[in-house]
């Protein structure tokens, strides 16, 4: 009596197939047609994303006159760097671009001992009702942002209990984004994949709360600190109405606020030169920590050994 015989073993990733098989893939004329099916999508995505910018980079050396005439040509009567020097000490972005920078890396900090902190007791320390505080938290995000606006404001121009007054000053700013449910959301979930048994290590050789937090937890979370970064800094880069609200003097505005208010009074190519200064920063800080969105680098450190 013959065995019945076992069927031979599928190869390594013969069960991973996309829209293509390996057969069609064989075929020259199908692979060449995706290669450029894939570089003309990339191109056009490229087009989308980054034209905008290149042209802001173009313009913002390019004379006023040849921005106007001719849009789109590549400086038809040479370039106009001084545009750079004009924006700079005569329309003060200098001024306007450290205000920027002083609320955003105060918000920043806010935020981020916000998040770590509530995101730590919410995701590692567990207390009881854990899951009613979570969703309390996700609840806040379906409220849109401007119902909260005449409460928020009526609570910096008179801080309850201490009887402050917060308007022209950066704390207006600073401490309404650290109340961010986006990013206590983000750090919970991060510290919920994080392994449970390094915490019990450190708990039996004796770390408190703060110790866990500040050896353990933190260095675990350098992607994710990385991300709430972004999304922290970009969002107060860019905001324009609450600034504009609480911060009335011209010499504490930040970008997102004055550069609308020279758009009127401003040469074309110096208000573009103003826009590129002012964009340098979110850009290099996004290239600074893209790596860190789908880096592993702190789980896998936290466990090795």
């Amino acid at each position: 009596m013959i065995g019945r015989q076992r069927s031979p073993k599928p190869a390594a990733g013969a069960t991973d197939r996309g829209i293509l098989s390996a057969t069609d893939h064989r075929r020259r004329r199908v692979r060449w047609g995706t290669r450029v099916l894939f570089g003309v999508t990339l191109v056009f995505l490229l087009i989308i994303g980054l034209g905008p910018i290149l042209w802001m980079l173009k313009s913002s050396i390019t004379p006023t006159l040849d921005t106007i005439r001719q849009p789109m040509a590549l400086w038809p009567n040479g370039f106009d760097i001084s545009q750079f020097a004009t924006a700079w000490n005569k329309v003060h972005i200098d001024r306007y671009l450290f205000n920027t920078i002083a609320i955003a890396f105060g918000s920043w900090l806010v935020q981020i001992i916000v998040a770590t902190t509530a995101g730590f007791a919410l995701g590692v320390l567990r207390p009881r009702f854990t899951n009613l505080l979570t969703g309390l938290v996700i609840a806040t995000l379906f409220v849109p942002p401007i119902v909260l606006l005449v409460p928020l404001y009526l609570t910096v121009v008179n801080v309850p209990i201490v009887g402050w007054r917060m308007i022209d000053t950066y704390w207006a700013v600073w401490l309404p984004a650290g109340a961010s449910a986006l990013n206590i959301i983000l750090m919970k979930r991060f510290f919920d994949n994080l392994p449970r048994e390094i915490f019990e290590a450190a708990r039996v050789d004796g770390a408190g709360p703060f110790r866990l937090f500040w050896s353990v937890v933190l260095p675990m979370s350098k992607p994710i600190l990385g991300v709430v970064s972004v999304f922290a800094v970009i969002a107060t880069w860019k905001d324009y109405l609450w600034p504009l609200l609480v911060l009335r003097d011209p010499d504490i505005q930040p970008l997102s606020v004055r550069l609308p208010i020279l758009a009127p009074t401003t040469d074309l190519g110096v208000f573009i030169a103003a826009l590129t200064i002012s964009s340098l920063i979110p850009i290099a800080l996004f290239l600074i920590f893209q790596r860190l969105f789908l880096s592993g680098a702190g789980v896998s450190g936290a466990i090795k050994g």
